[in-house]
């Protein structure tokens, strides 16, 4: 083998990586190129370095491993997973905690093993997304199956808005208004006067449309919805900034860490995925195979401390993984003002995108 080919090949992977770094997060297009599996981004330029190293390209391994090290953010490996150990949780107050995109929920499944699965899990507080049915057009239909719910659950209370709930054995202290649409906060009151948690329950829009991408059609829901999860981060940063609470930020975020909204989420607090113990973490697709995104995040503000966290296969009910953390406080938070009380009310909110 000569070298030629695989210098060309790492050329020209440098410059797709270059043109991401510099694209990716502000141009509205650069959504579709940053939707390949982040492992990509550590597994191509390591094999062009293995392959340059077979054929004694030097120049070739030289672009190589400088892609490899300027990709490496973007590739989704948490090697801190390896070595960080679950924080001791104290001798009482932890909460237990599952965040979950339920795949429209039971639209195309059956209740029945739907809301057995939802019981075993067996959680102090969840945080559901997609309370709605798909009508694949772009829009979402909300639905009501809150008897069956609360029937499910007679120990929990319900918070149900924007397509999303919140359930919790726990007292409610106050729902309060967001600025970010697809977000809903409800704020617990913990076990033992540790205080008060902020929840956080997430969902960010997905990029696209499954249309065909030779219609107009499918750039132009590319371009808004660009401009939706812009608005959506922009507003979930203002309400976590303005949270008086320790917080706990938890959903589908539709972002990997390839994708420049990362960087938003950065912002917010923790990232609580070291906890995992997994180098590559995945959450979206969990079929044998397909298993190269990470979409659900689960995230702190100081205050707030996550003791385990891990994924749980969701048995084909649904395309997410089941996210399960156990969650306590450092020390009490301040009180919540009586004017941030909660003035929605339950299913009035628009799903369209």
């Amino acid at each position: 083998m000569t070298g030629g080919p695989v210098l060309w090949a790492a050329v020209a992977w440098a410059v797709f990586l270059g043109a991401h770094l510099a694209l990716n997060g502000r141009w509205w297009l650069w959504l579709l190129p940053s939707l390949l599996p982040p492992p990509l981004f550590a597994a191509v330029p390591a094999a062009l370095l293995v392959l340059a190293w077979a054929a004694g390209d030097g120049a070739a391994g030289a672009v190589a491993g400088g892609a490899l090290l300027l990709g490496a953010r973007q590739c989704g490996l948490v090697p801190g997973a390896l070595v960080r150990r679950p924080a001791r949780p104290p001798e009482e107050g932890t909460v237990r905690v599952v965040s979950w995109n339920t795949q429209h929920w039971c639209q195309s499944t059956d209740p029945d093993p739907f809301y057995a699965f939802l019981r075993e899990l067996d959680a102090d507080v969840y945080l559901l997304q997609e309370y709605h049915h798909d009508e694949f057009d772009g829009t979402y239909r909300l639905i009501d199956d809150e008897r069956r719910l609360r029937a499910t659950f007679p120990g929990h209370r319900a918070v149900i808005a924007r397509g999303l709930i919140t359930l919790s054995r726990l007292p409610v202290a106050a729902t309060v208004e967001t600025a970010a649409r697809r977000t809903l906060r409800v704020d617990l009151e913990l076990p033992g006067g540790q205080g008060r948690l902020a929840t956080f329950n997430v969902h960010i829009p997905v990029q696209l449309r499954l249309i065909s991408p030779l219609r107009a059609e499918f750039y132009r829901a590319v371009r808004t919805r660009a401009g939706d999860r812009a608005r959506e981060y922009a507003g979930l940063a203002r309400d976590v900034a303005g949270c008086p609470h320790p917080a706990l930020i938890a959903g589908d975020f539709n972002t990997t860490a390839a994708i420049g909204d990362a960087r938003h989420i950065a912002r917010l607090g923790a990232d609580a995925v070291p906890l995992t113990g997994r180098l590559c973490p995945t959450s979206w697709q969990p079929r044998p195979g397909l298993r190269w995104w990470r979409l659900d995040w689960v995230l702190t503000t100081p205050g707030a401390r996550v003791h385990s966290y891990r994924f749980r296969d969701p048995r084909g009910l649904s395309d997410h993984s089941v996210q399960e953390v156990t969650v306590s406080l450092t020390g009490p938070g301040p009180r919540t003002p009586a004017d941030t009380r909660l003035r929605l009310r339950p299913r009035l909110h628009s799903e369209g995108t």
